[in-house]
């Protein structure tokens, strides 16, 4: 048997990492090692060159982004058997021999002196460097959570968010005693200790999703991550609370701009993890929703007039969901100071160079002429002073 035969039967029956072959590269590489011909070649070198040159660097990164049951065993902490460590041992191995394949044992092993296209190797010790993967599986995690910190939830399904807000907290001005509070919370959850499910509640555009989405950036790297549901998701909450349940990372589920209405049946499954359901809680996981209003609730003229029997306990009900949120932050529109503060803030950020007066004069006609004075508004205005900047090419 020749060495890509080899290495094809040998791949073909690995099971700890068997969900690297369904991946579109690691799959063309298994049929060049089958079929061994020219073309098969270039299929597999068309696909390893959308991720690079280097098929060594790309090997050691699918396995050790890869989510399998030794990893979530390990996740767990939950004991592993001798044989499957014998596995995982034995396919490490596997898959370092591949990561070396070249150009020239391919072209050796056809008996073709032909063209063939190249790519680069670089030895690691796939042994090694999976046990360091290990070490940091609760601030890095595994699979797609591995990869990217931002997560939605489409079609019953948590997807990643490509290109997340890059906000951080120090491009945010103002609010920093509001803010220390979720940092806090958010810093207990980090560590393990009791958290409160949090609502940032006040006017708009005041800072209130800027600062979950900020406080995740900050914290990344120390194994928070977050996933963003729609209102009407809501129902899809206790769902996902279980699909992360056991994933040694800490998530914020946000939920921007919640508010409901008397006669929304929406907010049953939030309630039920805000009270504490054995079916819906996560430990590993807190709920940080915004609001422009403070009880959550949109009230109508009917609302008021009672024109169900019921009316006024259910408002009740919906006004208390609010109460059930262990830490409540408010973010009111700022006065004039805190707002011209902000602007000087951001204008040093962006580099505008203006007189300080002139500056105020122009941000204060600019509130004035928008929805009043807010953080938005302030960066709004001074990215409209950044864009009317004459360029270099002018």
């Amino acid at each position: 048997m020749n060495t890509l035969n080899d290495l094809y039967v040998r791949l073909s029956s690995i099971a700890v990492f068997r969900n690297v072959l369904k991946l579109k590269t690691m799959g063309r590489l298994l049929t060049m090692l089958k079929e061994q011909s020219p073309e098969a070649c270039g299929e597999f070198v068309h696909s390893l060159y959308r991720h690079g040159s280097n098929l060594s660097d790309y090997v050691i990164k699918a396995v050790t982004e890869d989510e399998n049951a030794y990893l979530l065993r390990k996740a767990r902490r939950d004991n592993v058997s001798p044989v499957m460590e014998n596995a995982v041992r034995r396919e490490l191995g596997l898959f370092e021999e591949i990561s070396m394949l070249t150009t020239e044992n391919v072209r050796t092993a056809m008996g073709y002196m032909g063209y063939l296209p190249e790519w680069e190797n670089t030895h690691y010790d796939f042994h090694a460097l999976y046990a360091e993967r290990l070490d940091q599986l609760f601030t890095k995690g595994y699979g797609i959570f591995a990869k990217y910190t931002a997560f939605m939830l489409k079609d019953h399904v948590i997807e990643p968010v490509l290109t997340p807000d890059p906000q951080r907290l120090s491009q945010l001005p103002a609010y920093e005693t509001q803010r220390k509070k979720v940092i806090d919370n958010t810093l207990a959850l980090i560590k393990g200790k009791p958290a409160a499910n949090c609502l940032l509640y006040g006017d708009a555009g005041t800072g209130k999703s800027s600062t979950v989405k900020a406080v995740v950036n900050e914290f990344a790297d120390r194994g928070l991550r977050l996933i963003e549901l729609k209102k009407s998701q809501l129902h899809e909450l206790p769902d996902v609370m279980d699909a992360i349940a056991d994933n040694p990372l800490k998530f914020i589920i946000f939920i921007d701009d919640l508010s409901f209405s008397s006669d929304d049946a929406d907010f049953g499954a939030l309630k039920a993890v805000l009270e504490g359901s054995i079916a819906s809680k996560a430990s590993n996981a807190v709920i940080y929703a915004t609001s422009n209003r403070r009880h959550l609730v949109k009230e109508s003229f009917a609302d008021r007039d009672g024109d169900d029997i019921h009316a006024r306990d259910t408002r009740e009900e919906l006004a208390s969901l609010s109460e059930r949120f262990g830490l409540k932050v408010t973010f009111l529109k700022p006065d004039k100071d805190t707002y011209l503060k902000i602007v000087e803030y951001l204008a040093g950020q962006y580099g505008i160079e203006m007189d300080k007066d002139e500056l105020f004069t122009k941000a204060e006609a600019y509130a004035l002429r928008r929805s009043g004075r807010s953080g938005r508004a302030a960066r709004h205005f001074v990215e409209m002073l950044k864009a009317e900047e004459p360029s270099d090419n002018e």
